[in-house]
């Protein structure tokens, strides 16, 4: 099964001549490069105008490269196509890899209201008009004044980058205005309950093969309550869903936000709004963005936090995050280095006694063969709505299936109190605490209880994948207490999770549940 940060590779045309390096007198300020502009005259309506520019960029030069358009009155279609150069490279070393995206009229500033698209290098083509426009663009007038198209070099080879793009404008009446249909934020009569769903999904409004239709149908096909639209840095696919929700599946909308330093999720956005990406980690945009998310309802997920591919790898911090991503897709090297690090944050956690972390997992589904829904998160929510199944992640009340065909039950309890996932039992450090996990639809699974100190306890399911196992401690021995149920390593056997080598001491995760603490905060 390929990973779905495979996705987020390239996929650039071919090689290019070098052209005129002379038009690119401009102005460089911080990672911005604005170039001389393109201008157009008025015309007729029924005409249409066409120019094109090409250039050079040499590594290094700039984060994202601004081609003003200066479009006229009367425009009612605004269409782009570029290409650029990809020379052959020695393995180990970068090719040429850029993003492309437009503002219009209103400006570039950071989060301003001049963003009309993004299709990172997904397309070489995309247009807008007042009624319709390409996948992951916003429609809408083509208004008079300075557009700016937006490359994206985020790979550079060491020969440089040519790059060749043409605007073409069509002139006459706009058509009729492009209506949004936006899903609903509840699902009525669905009171509380664990609820199943996948936080990061992709369509063909970003770098996704699948449409909306087919990644709903996928939501339903794996028996999910709920379903996060999250393209990459555009809220364009946000009026298809409407139609696609119903009452037995939540569709709440979302983006994710796909920096130079790595990706997060801001999830449980209002439809329409939009999150800009344009910012480092020694820059402060984060923290502005993430309180933006915030003061609208949102959530904050790093995602994927050790995809090793140029830009994911995230570098921005926990501190205003709401959870963490750890197991994106099916099991790999990567998320045990995601798990093992959420792992160490929860035992700092108890010991500044500060807020802690929650883990959710997702499939960062694009197309073919990736399965939507593996993983994904249970919730235990106060309702099938967009506030309480935010509520229940932002509150660690959740756990972390492979599929719809596994359950989990954790709860632990002492005397006359109990708690469940993402709660605290609140006794004395010596009170006796019996935990129980009951495990269904993992065959020959291998249950794991861990605490702050590590793997405490380890049980082998049958064959059936049924089981219900014990343990007792005290909150003076464990200060949390989380299970993890594996598959089998691929030579059959459980692991112990303490062997040294080069290969994973364990077997694929097939379920993973949040923390339970025990004694007095």
């Amino acid at each position: 099964m390929t990973s779905p940060c495979k996705a987020h590779e390239a996929d650039t045309p071919a090689l290019l001549s070098p052209s005129r390096r002379g038009f690119l007198t401009a102005a460089l300020t911080g990672a911005a490069l604005t170039l001389a502009p393109m201008s157009f005259a008025a015309a007729d309506s029924g005409t249409q105008k066409t120019q094109t520019l090409t250039g050079h960029l040499d590594p290094g030069a700039a984060d994202f490269v601004y081609l003003p358009v200066e479009v006229p009155a009367g425009v009612n279609r605004i269409s782009v196509s570029y290409t650029y150069s990809k020379p052959s490279v020695a393995p180990g070393l970068l090719s040429n890899s850029c993003d492309i995206g437009i503002f219009d009229e209103q400006g570039t500033r950071l989060q301003g209201k001049g963003f009309r698209g993004w299709s990172g290098g997904f397309r070489t083509e995309f247009f807008i008009s007042a009624s319709e426009a390409t996948p992951g663009y916003l429609p809408g007038p083509v208004g008079k004044g300075t557009w700016n198209i937006v490359l994206g070099p985020y790979q550079v080879a060491e020969a440089g980058l040519d790059y060749t793009v043409t605007v073409t404008l069509d002139y006459g009446p706009d058509g009729a205005p492009y209506q949004p249909k936006y899903p609903a934020q509840a699902v009525a009569g669905k009171g509380a309950g664990w609820y199943r769903g996948d936080a990061h999904l992709h369509t063909v409004y970003s770098d996704g093969k699948r449409t909306p239709e087919e990644v709903a149908a996928g939501a339903r096909a794996g028996r999910l309550d709920f379903m996060i639209s999250t393209d990459h840095n555009t809220p364009a696919s946000h009026g298809a869903w409407g139609p696609l929700a119903g009452n037995d599946l939540l569709i709440l909308t979302g983006e994710e936000v796909t920096t130079r330093n790595g990706h997060y999720l801001a999830l449980g956005l209002q439809p329409g709004d939009w999150i800009d990406w344009r910012y480092r980690a020694r820059e402060k945009g984060f923290e502005d963005a993430a309180q933006l998310i915030h003061s609208r309802g949102g959530l904050v997920v790093p995602a994927h936090p050790y995809c090793p591919y140029v830009a994911c790898r995230w570098k921005f911090g926990y501190d205003d995050a709401d959870a963490v991503e750890v197991w994106t897709g099916p099991w790999t090297h990567d998320d045990e280095m995601s798990v093992s690090t959420w792992d160490s944050m929860l035992v700092h956690s108890v010991r500044s006694k500060g807020r802690w972390l929650p883990a959710m997992g997702n499939s960062d589904a694009h197309s073919v063969p990736q399965v939507i829904g593996w993983p994904h998160n249970v919730v235990n929510a106060a309702a099938l709505s967009h506030d309480a199944i935010l509520d229940g992640i932002r509150n660690g009340r959740s756990w972390i299936a492979e599929s719809a065909d596994i359950t989990l039950d954790l709860t632990v309890k002492s005397g006359g109190k109990s708690a469940g996932i993402g709660e605290r039992l609140d006794v004395a450090p010596d009170a006796p605490v019996t935990v129980t996990a009951k495990i269904g639809g993992v065959p020959n699974g291998v249950v794991r209880f861990i605490t702050d100190e590590g793997q405490t306890q380890q049980v082998a399911l049958p064959a059936s994948g049924q089981g219900t196992v014990t343990w007792r401690t005290t909150p003076q021995l464990a200060a949390y207490l989380r299970v993890e149920v594996r598959h089998p390593k691929g030579d059959g056997t459980s692991g112990s999770g303490t062997e040294m080598g080069p290969n994973l001491p364990l077997g694929p995760m097939a379920a993973l549940t949040n923390p339970i603490f025990l004694g007095a905060k």
